[in-house]
């Protein structure tokens, strides 16, 4: 079997922490927004501020997780958070 080449894991690694960590903030933020007891424009305002946290943290995560695979992990998460976040759009696309 031949390994992947060192190239290949460092674009994946790249892509996981430029998309990956892209698409968790956001889910992140919507998540957040959506349950935080604010008013819809404070809860928005207040939820934006740690989405440089969630994308600084999800791009340290690509690059120091043990393998390519572990990487895209936070986009794994970024579904379900964007599934809370957007509960009330999905309900009406869905019906």
């Amino acid at each position: 079997m031949t390994e992947t080449p060192a190239w290949l894991r460092i674009l994946s690694r790249s892509a996981a922490a430029l998309l990956g960590g892209y698409a968790f903030s956001y889910a992140a933020t919507a998540c957040l927004a959506r349950i935080l007891p604010l008013a819809p424009a404070d809860a928005v305002i207040v939820a934006t501020l740690p989405a440089f946290v969630f994308y600084t943290l999800a791009i340290l995560w690509a690059f120091a997780s043990r393998d390519a695979l572990r990487a895209w992990a936070p986009l794994a998460l970024a579904a379900p958070l964007a599934l809370v976040g957007f509960w009330p759009q999905a309900i009406r696309w869905l019906a």
